[in-house]
């Protein structure tokens, strides 16, 4: 067997496989005489079955099988031997492949195409400058926070006439078609909402569908068709008002306090405005610190030089795909894919040159963190010492896919929180509104 490589490129290039008759024959052989002995076939008794027939029978595919099993062997232990940084896997040259005479050739050579990584390097120092917000907890934040717990705790009533952010429900009617449905204010347009305030049980409005929804997608739900139906029918309905729904506010007590943070968590109005700045914060610190890595791996991406062979990973991306990523996907998507894959090879890059690692330990108690959050989350509290039998069984989960990507997340965090420390980070205090706007939310 001979095995070459052929740079084309600095992230390019091809492995060229050549076989003859002796790199394979042996194999192919002793398959057949194997299927030979197992072979149950009409007319030959078990394990008498003629070579011959084997031959004529199964040759051709046994020989397929057993030069694809010997040239991919040979292609990962010449990558690996070779410590060849590849991105994604070999793609074979169809034109080798096609040109390939199973019926009489008996050497073979098979050309594979392989992308490359560049040698680069990841400046880390104070010279790289990036922002890390911090939001500002107001009294208008902290007043709509109070106002959306009341509101989810709050009891429904069905009041006589309509106020701003009451639920109508009713039939949107056109003809002989009627249809039940729920007009919801925050849905509107600010001038279709208007139309619903001030109004009662058998009050008809005039809606126009097109004008009545901020998202038209939601347009054909409220009369329960879809786009293309609708489209063929009049936007003109009447809407019959049959009940007003309202949410009201639920009073400030402790019946509120235990429905929000448990029982006697807190166990005065002060206390339970405190206990709201604090969950606030942790939660707005969540966005932050989401915010600042991805702007970290933005920076780190664009300061870093990583040429990819392009061409040659939306071929992959096709090939691996099969059928279902078009051109039009990749014109798309691509470059979402290729900045993925440059923060990938930069965080290898910064674990290897740093020794940043992902323990056991460190695997071990990031889930425990994940699961612990999940069951507070459901209200289910503590599991206490049946934790570590949770951990463990999650960890062993899916055939240890669970591990590897347990691994992979901890991993990630180590060399971000490397970074951290490495580059230079100002923090600037922002309004919520100001936040959204920089985030574009």
């Amino acid at each position: 067997m001979d095995i070459t490589l052929d740079k084309k490129d600095s992230n390019l290039a091809s492995i060229k496989v050549k076989l003859n008759a002796a790199d394979y024959q042996s194999k192919v052989d002793e398959k057949i005489k194997d299927y030979s002995k197992k072979a149950q076939i009409k007319g030959f008794r078990v394990g008498k079955v003629p070579k011959g027939v084997i031959q004529k029978m199964y040759g051709k595919s046994i020989l397929v099988e057993e030069i694809n099993h010997l040239v991919g062997h040979a292609l990962q232990d010449y990558i690996k031997d070779n410590d060849l940084k590849i991105l994604g896997e070999p793609l074979p040259n169809q034109k080798s492949v096609d040109a390939v005479d199973w019926d009489s050739q008996e050497g073979f050579e098979f050309e594979y195409n392989i992308g490359l990584v560049e040698d680069f390097a990841v400046e880390l120092s104070k010279k790289t400058k990036v922002t890390s917000y911090e939001i500002e907890v107001d009294d208008k934040v902290i007043d709509e926070t109070i106002d959306n717990v009341r509101s989810q705790f709050g009891k429904m009533t069905n009041p006589d006439v309509s106020e701003e952010g009451d639920v109508l429900f009713g039939a949107i009617k056109q003809g002989d078609f009627s249809h039940d449905t729920t007009i919801e204010p925050s849905d509107l347009t600010k001038t279709a909402a208007k139309k619903f305030i001030g109004k009662k049980k058998g009050d008809e409005i005039k809606v126009d569908l097109k004008k009545l929804h901020k998202d038209e997608s939601k347009q054909a739900a409220q009369i329960g068709k879809t786009a293309d139906e609708l489209a063929e029918m009049d936007s003109n309905f009447i809407f019959e008002v049959k009940n007003v729904n309202r949410k009201e506010l639920a009073d400030i007590n402790q019946e509120l306090f235990d429905k929000t943070f448990g029982p006697d968590t807190v166990t005065s109005e002060e206390e339970f405005k405190h206990k709201i700045v604090d969950t606030v914060s942790q939660n707005y610190g969540r966005e932050t610190e989401g915010w600042l890595n991805k702007t970290i791996q933005d920076t780190l991406i664009k300061n870093t030089k990583i040429t990819l062979p392009d061409e040659f990973l939306k071929d992959w991306l096709k090939h691996t795909g099969e059928g279902k990523v078009t051109d039009a996907d990749l014109e798309k998507e691509y470059h979402l894919y290729a900045d993925q894959l440059r923060w990938n090879l930069i965080s290898g890059q910064v674990a290897k040159d740093n020794e940043v690692k992902a323990e056991h330990e460190d695997i071990q108690a990031a889930t425990r963190k994940m699961i612990e959050a999940q069951f507070m989350g459901s209200g289910l509290g503590q599991l206490g010492d049946q934790m570590d039998s949770f951990v463990e069984n999650y960890l062993q989960g899916e055939n240890g896919q669970n591990y590897m990507k347990m691994a992979e997340q901890v991993q990630q965090e180590k060399v971000l929180n490397f970074v951290v420390e490495k580059i230079d980070i100002k923090t600037k205090k922002v309004s919520l509104d100001k936040f959204k706007e920089i985030v574009g939310a």
